[in-house]
């Protein structure tokens, strides 16, 4: 097959019917599996059972409330919906980009100052848990690196705090730095980690484009925007997590092996933000599988990117397969011993929901039935064409052009990597992300807080709404900001 053939992977989007009974059916699984993990969280916290997590599946409590960022919250949901949708169909591509990621700022912050400026923001990364309670008494990187890991344990006098403990050093090391450049305490550190959450709406977008979905760029980038995991984006770490990781696949994305090497770099700090980020695994090898050329020499970029970094960090003195070694023994030294893998390993799953948002399993549903429907035309059309490529004269040239496909045919029957490759991005990056949740889930190293550790995976299981059809995206873009406004008014959340 000619390479960049493109061919038809599903029906037209805005031709698909609005209305699908399919995507009621799921919607209603939705909303079982939310309210059976709501009603068993409930007894087993009323039976005393560890979940340490009072509103679980979410870790955090019930407050219903008011702030004077709800009705900023409601301003920038309706801009959003109304003029931002009409907007974004017809928009040139810069101002898309940029009106979306300062809508996306806007969002977070509203959110956030639903809580108050002081609660929502100010104190959010300042409790003894946090990463800040331990920048002051970094007074020698060299010296914190080489020993990070003998800290990790609980139990020690000099033991890292949860969160520091919990990550490799790269996290430390990003409020350390703010912290050298002047831009210390918790207003700039919660404010930093808006800014780089709210990129993946400019990382995501250019990475499709780069891949060749540019269309499906207009229909995704809406529900990036008012993504109701801005709730934990705005103020968590895991809000600059998710920004690195995005900005890492987006660079792979893109043609050249200078940038590709600038996201190897890129996800290999990631890996030293979480060690989670392992399953970023699936998501890179997609990128870089949907690249129209230069596959293989992106992924020598890449790979040396990462080793790079790998590198630098284990000469300063931190090793990373040390590092997770001792953090997987933290782990059980605290909560994680007493929450119940049985219950978590279910309601992590009505968590995401919540942080992914309601459009999530539909769109997955859809996004199935595109790759279905993508790998059979794959199929046809390969055969089609491998039949047509070969010339035919008389009588003799028709049975050799025949017997020649076939041959072709046969061949493309038994090349699954390029009919994969073509179902395209829309379809593969969602499915290397669901692979990655499965993965983290059922590892059992993420029971409970899913919903924001898990935002670097769920932002692009988001693109799979790209194969919604227009009528209905309105509306499920409005569940989706109704979702992030309602757990934000009846929840306090905790980063």
């Amino acid at each position: 097959m000619r390479p960049g053939a493109t061919l038809p992977r599903s029906p037209a989007p805005d031709r698909a019917p609005a209305r699908d009974r399919g995507d009621v059916v799921v919607l209603a699984v939705e909303a079982a599996l939310l309210a059976a993990a709501v009603a068993v969280g409930a007894v087993l916290n009323h039976r005393g059972v560890g979940l340490h997590a009072d509103a679980a599946p979410l870790y955090a409590s019930w407050r219903p409330h008011l702030g004077w960022g709800t009705p900023a919250a409601l301003l920038v949901a309706g801009v959003v919906l109304g003029p931002g949708l009409r907007w974004a169909r017809t928009a040139r591509w810069g101002p898309l980009l940029g009106a979306g990621y300062l809508a996306a700022v806007a969002w977070t912050l509203a959110l956030a100052l639903v809580d108050g400026w002081s609660a929502g923001l100010t104190r959010r990364l300042t409790p003894q848990a946090e990463y800040l309670h331990e920048v002051p008494g970094v007074t020698d990187v060299r010296r914190m690196l080489a020993g990070f890991t003998d800290r990790i344990l609980d139990f020690q006098p000099d033991s890292w705090s949860t969160h520091t403990a919990g990550h490799p050093p790269g996290a430390l090391l990003f409020f350390v730095g703010l912290d050298r450049v002047g831009l210390g305490g918790g207003t700039a550190a919660a404010l930093a980690c808006v800014l780089v959450g709210a990129s993946i709406v400019v990382s995501v977008p250019l990475a499709l484009r780069a891949l060749g979905a540019g269309e499906a760029t207009r229909a995704v980038l809406p529900f990036l925007v008012l993504l109701p995991g801005a709730v934990w984006v705005g103020a968590s770490a895991d809000g600059v997590f998710t920004g690195v990781v995005a900005a890492g696949l987006a660079l792979l994305a893109v043609r050249g092996p200078a940038t590709a090497l600038a996201g190897g770099l890129l996800l290999g700090v990631a890996l030293h933000l979480s060690y989670g980020f392992v399953l970023v695994g699936p998501l890179a090898l997609a990128v870089l599988a949907l690249r129209p050329s230069g596959r293989r020499g992106a992924l020598l970029a890449g790979a040396a990117g990462v080793g790079a970094v790998v590198v630098a960090f284990t000469l300063a003195g931190f090793q990373w397969w040390q590092g997770y070694d001792r953090v997987v023994e933290r782990y059980y030294q605290g909560w994680a011993a007493d929450r119940p893998y049985g219950y978590w390993v279910w309601a992590n799953l009505a968590a995401v929901l919540l942080s992914a948002g309601p459009v999530v399993g539909p769109a997955l549903r859809r996004t199935l039935l595109a790759a279905r429907a993508g790998w059979r035309g794959t199929a046809r059309a390969g055969a089609a064409e491998s039949a047509a490529s070969a010339p035919a004269v008389g009588a003799s040239g028709r049975v050799a052009g025949r017997l020649v496909g076939g041959l072709l045919a046969h061949r493309w029957a038994v090349a699954p990597a390029s009919r994969v490759r073509l179902l395209g991005p829309t379809v593969l990056l969602p499915a290397a992300a669901a692979l990655a949740v499965i993965g983290a889930d059922l590892s059992g190293m993420s029971k409970a807080e899913v919903e924001r550790i898990w935002l670097p995976f769920a932002v692009w299981l988001l693109v799979a709404a790209a194969h919604l059809p227009a009528p209905a995206r309105r509306w499920w873009l409005a569940a989706q900001a109704l979702t992030a406004l309602t757990v934000n008014h009846l929840l306090f959340t905790v980063s």
